[in-house]
């Protein structure tokens, strides 16, 4: 079932480690299908060294296990909570990316410093509140906090992203971890200044229409 999206889900996980963004068996991709609306998402607690396409477990919305012998990752619930309240997202990636997750740890969004903010995210990388493993919480925290961005950090967690396609939730997790990165190291030379919200929706609206084939 799915054999292509769960090839196409197993492939981006495997963008995780490569971009460093999760260590051990952290993090987790997922993705929904339009025809069926059921969603493809990663085991639990399996090295990503080890993962194949037919280990992917598939899910309907309400998190009932429609085909896979495996148990689905622990942040099931709250990708399938996503998925529910925004029917423009196919695709969720959770990762615990290093800079991204120091702004998290002390409850700090991330403002746009940087033009690269402006074309990927057209706003500032928020920064939702603290939530428990393993239920739809996080997923809660993530729609209400997310607004425009295809970005949030978890207070004390993580990044959640989201996109349009799984391979843009995958993008927009690197970039936040990017964007992250080079954000700390101006920090610590001095205080940036934000890019003015007429200049961050030109270089937005450039980025998404113009730019690129």
């Amino acid at each position: 079932m799915l054999q292509e999206l769960r090839e196409e889900v197993w492939r981006l996980h495997l963008e995780l480690p490569k971009n460093n963004l999760v260590a051990w068996t952290s993090g987790n991709v997922s993705a929904r299908d339009l025809a069926t609306g059921l969603v493809v998402i990663k085991p639990s607690g399996i090295k990503y060294e080890d993962l194949r396409p037919d280990q992917m477990v598939v899910v309907d919305l309400d998190g009932k296990i429609v085909e896979g012998s495996l148990k689905p990752s622990s942040d099931t619930a709250s990708h399938l909570y996503i998925y529910r309240h925004r029917p423009d997202v196919n695709g969720v990636v959770h990762t615990h990316s290093s800079y991204a997750t120091a702004f998290a740890a002390v409850g700090r969004p991330i403002p746009v410093y940087l033009t690269a903010i402006a074309d990927e995210f057209g706003v500032a990388i928020p920064c939702g509140g603290f939530a428990l493993i393993g239920g739809e919480e996080i997923g809660k925290v993530v729609v209400e906090a997310i607004g425009a961005s295809p970005a949030v950090l978890l207070k004390n967690h993580g990044v959640f992203t989201v996109g349009p396609t799984v391979e843009a939730a995958l993008k927009a997790a690197v970039m936040v971890e990017d964007a992250a990165k080079t954000v700390w190291l101006a920090l610590q030379i001095g205080q940036p200044d934000e890019i003015s919200a007429a200049d961050v929706a030109k270089l937005h609206h450039r980025y998404t229409h113009v730019y690129g084939q």
